[in-house]
Order: C-alpha cells, then structure tokens, then sequence
C-alpha cells in the first residue's frame, strides 16, 4: 500500500453503535488507544477496553447540556496537524495534543426527528455541531487521518482492518474522506431545506445509494440511480432494473396511484396502452390486455391488486418486461417466476415527494407534483345536455389516463376500459386520429364512449371528429377564448360537455 500510516489513537464518538463492538475490539488488538465521551466511552469500557475521557484530555467538562463536548484545540490540533509539516509537529508538542489518526463519529438523526414530526425545539436539537466539525477535519486532513462518518462505513471499515489490520493506504484514507464529505454535504442539506420550508430559495437535493445501471436510455450512454429503491419494491425475481424500466415503472406507479377500485395496467415507452378497472385483478388484466394487445408485448404491468393463480396463467401468456402488485399468491409467483428476466417486484407503502425536478440547459426545473384528481363537484357542465352517471364516471376515469399520458393526448373511454389513446402529437387532431384509428384496430365500437383531452379546444373540429364516430360526452379543462364554439357544436348534436378547469400538461 503506498503512504501507508498506522493508526494508534481514535477519537469515537457515535449516536448509532450497532456494529461497533467488532470494530473497537480488532483496534484493541492492534493496540490502538481510543479516545471518547460520554455514552460511547461507556460502551468501549463495557467491551473491557480502557478509553480515555475527552475531558481529561482538554480539562473542560462536557457543558451547555452536552452542546459543547469536543470543541476543543487539544481535540481538532490533533486531528488537523500535518504529520509532514515540522512547524505543526513542534505546536502540537509545545500543547501537549495528542494525534489522533482514527476519527469514527456520527450526527445525531436529524432527518428522522424531522419526520418524526418533532416539535421545532426538538428538531433543532439534533443540529449536530460537533460531529460535523469532527467528520470535516479528520476529512480534509485525510492525508493522515481515516474519518468514518456514519454507521453505513462500519463495515467497509471493518473489512479492512480484518485484511490487514490497523494501517491505511493513502487511497483508503481519500475514500473515506470522500464519502465522509457525502455525509456531511447530505446533512446540511437536509437542514437547508427544513429551514427554506417551501420557499425554494436554492435549489439543494441530495441522494445516497448509488445505483450504477447497465447503461442510460441507450447503450453508449452511462446512467446511475440514487434513491432507496429497497424502500418502495422488494425484487423478487428477474434480472437487474435498467433507466428505461425505472422511467416506465415511475409512470406506472403515477398512473396507478390514480385509481381507488381494483385496476389493471399496461404501460409503454411511459404511457398507458392498455387500462381497466373492474371487480377481479384477472378481469381488470383481461380486458387492459384488449385495449391494445400488440404495445402490451414487452411493456410494464401494474396492478393495485392481489394477483392470484388464475390471474398470473392469462398474464403468463405474453412477453412483458416487468410486473408489479402489491402481493403475490405463491401459485402465482411459481407461474410468473418461470421466465427467468421478467421483473416481478412487489411495492411497498411508501410516501413519495411532493416535488419533482429535472436538469435543464444550465439548471434544474423543479415543480409540485400534480397531485390533482378530479371529482365530479369539480366539473361544470358547459352543455345544454349533462352527463350521465355513467358517462361522469368514465369522463373521470379518462381524466385520470390523460393526465399521466404524453401531451397532446386524447383518451377514448367506455365502461372503465381504456380503448384506445392518441399520445404525443404534435397536433390534438392528429392525437385523436391515432386513437380513434387503435380503437377500431381493436374491434371497439365508439358509440357511447367518452373523450378526454388533456388542454382545452380552441376550435371545435376534434369534438366533431370524435361525435361523429359517437362519443356521447367530453372532458377538458377548459380556458379558451374560442371554447364557446366547441360548446355550440356539442349542442347541436346533444353532446355533453364538461371542463375542470384544470389542465394536466405532460412533457
């Protein structure tokens, strides 16, 4: 190992010290001397290992309710004093300061008492100070020091003193300052935005668990994923998630958190091809699939439901690339299970951000998450004819397809069955073209089905379009100068009409 540097004193002071006990007691053996305060220096004692009190080495007592405990120049001169540099050898003798080569800490759970829903002034107490100043200096004096920054290091630390003991190459010690900075910069970020609330004065998102992908969107591009995956889906077969699975499964989960009753959900390239609600997972699925059968093969699966043993022999009958549910029967796992990539992931209940964002030219774009889900006291009925109950119900469940679809979208709906949809056009009319075009590739009949579209029509020439091949009631959000000639055609030709008043854009 090149520079290599033995470590003979360790300054340990932690919150978390599950899965310290092996660490301290291998730096027993290899005769470190360790340096601690209060509880940490109990739990060393407790292993039977002598520890030397920070108080008696700066001859001030832990004060200001244990805010002050480590603060002190015999505490930072020796961790920050240059081995290399005479002038800072011979201070650190005139002051009788100890090296310390070894600096473990970690930062009081910040994040999690946030969560918690703690009152401020319990909030506020668990700013660390201390630690942080700690976890920089060792850090930035890494040509000396090894600094372990939280409870996700002691293993890799652990691994390495049980390979060759208490002595680090100046690489080991730069990765570890590396991911100490990580920490450090995470935690301040963190605080940044408790105290920024909703303002978004600056722009600070911070990600741990890095995630390396085979690739990004293709091939010749690299991509990464930083998140806790774990935290939403347990994997449970197939091979490894890419960048365009996790595009797909993020529509997925968007567009599924829509619906309430049991649904069934098909997704392509984003956008769903297939949908429906109804009272089993193996009807939802059977009559998704007829929505359009051709996308469906290598696409993503979504349900909301249980999927059972009869369910998963029809759904066993395509290629898909990934499933999701939230539970599996055993039966249906052993069937799905039998292709060896397909991606089954079961989710777990999880809370996702209220923001979301994206790199943009020299920045990053950041909005709310449209979290709106239209109810029937939202529409107002613009139309000499009102709706049905049936055709509000399915105007709805066409909302709610539209706003997770690609704009300019137009969705065609009967019965709670998506039947067909035109995304990403360029034009609304060419959008309906296209899903009046799938409908009746399909085999559906029109008659009595709804059109939602995700902006308004300035000229009534797609209401035409889609009355004329009888669709019975649209919804659209409405806000044209130019909406009262949709409205005089669909009263001519007994159309209903209602808008929302809010448009469902997306790019």
């Amino acid at each position: 190992m090149s520079e290599t540097k033995k470590i003979k004193t360790a300054l340990v002071s932690v919150y978390h010290k599950e899965g310290l006990d092996e660490i301290i007691t291998k730096l027993h053996e290899e005769g470190v001397e360790f340096l601690s305060t209060g509880g940490t220096r109990q739990f060393i004692e407790s292993l039977g290992y002598p520890c030397k009190a920070v108080e008696d080495l700066t001859t001030y007592p832990s004060i200001l309710g244990g805010r002050v405990k480590t603060l002190h120049p015999k505490v930072f001169g020796g961790i920050l004093c240059r081995r290399g540099l005479e002038q800072d050898m011979q201070q650190i003798e005139k002051y009788e300061i100890p090296e310390i080569d070894l600096v473990i800490v970690d930062l009081y759970p910040f994040e999690a008492t946030v969560a918690s829903g703690a009152d401020e002034a319990s909030i506020i107490e668990k700013i660390d100070i201390g630690g942080i100043s700690l976890i920089r200096a060792a850090a930035k004096n890494f040509n000396d020091v090894v600094i372990i920054a939280s409870q996700a290091q002691y293993q890799p630390f652990r691994d390495m003193l049980m390979e060759h003991g208490a002595a680090t190459s100046i690489e080991e010690r730069r990765w570890f300052a590396k991911e100490a900075f990580a920490v450090s910069s995470h935690y301040d970020s963190a605080i940044f935005n408790y105290f920024d609330g909703e303002e978004g004065s600056a722009f600070r998102c911070s990600a741990n668990n890095q995630k390396t992908l085979r690739y990004g969107e293709n091939p010749h591009q690299k991509g990464y994923f930083y998140g806790n995956l774990e935290g939403m889906f347990d994997q449970i077969h197939g091979k490894e998630i890419s960048y365009n699975n996790l595009l797909d499964i993020n529509a997925a989960v968007d567009l599924i958190d829509e619906f309430e009753d049991i649904t069934f959900a098909v997704l392509k390239h984003n956008n769903a091809c297939g949908l429906a609600s109804r009272p089993t997972v193996l009807e939802a699925w059977n009559d998704a699939l007829a929505g359009d059968p051709v996308s469906a093969f290598g696409g993503v699966l979504i349900t909301n439901g249980v999927i059972d043993k009869e369910a998963a022999e029809e759904i066993n009958k395509i290629f898909f690339e990934v499933i999701i549910a939230p539970d599996y029967d055993v039966d249906a796992l052993e069937i799905l299970g039998q292709k060896k990539n397909r991606i089954i992931l079961v989710r777990k209940p999880t809370t996702l951000p209220k923001k979301q964002f994206r790199s943009l030219l020299n920045g990053v774009l950041v909005q709310d998450r449209d979290l709106n889900i239209e109810q029937p006291e939202d529409l107002k009925t613009v139309t000499t004819k009102a709706p049905t109950a049936q055709e509000i119900e399915d105007m709805l469940f066409a909302n709610k397809i539209v706003k997770n679809s690609k704009s300019n979208a137009i969705v065609l709906v009967k019965g709670r069955q998506l039947l067909a949809s035109g995304i990403g056009q360029t034009s609304r009319v060419d959008a309906l073209k296209q899903a009046i075009e799938k409908a009746k590739n399909f085999g559906f009949d029109l008659k009595g089905a709804v059109m939602a579209s995700d902006a308004f029509f300035p000229f009534p020439d797609c209401v035409e379009i889609a009355g004329g091949e009888g669709v019975t009631a649209v919804i659209q959000p409405g806000g044209s100068i130019k909406d009262q000639l949709s409205f005089d055609y669909c009263n001519e030709h007994g159309i209903a009409m209602v808008t929302t008043g809010i448009r469902h854009f997306k790019h």
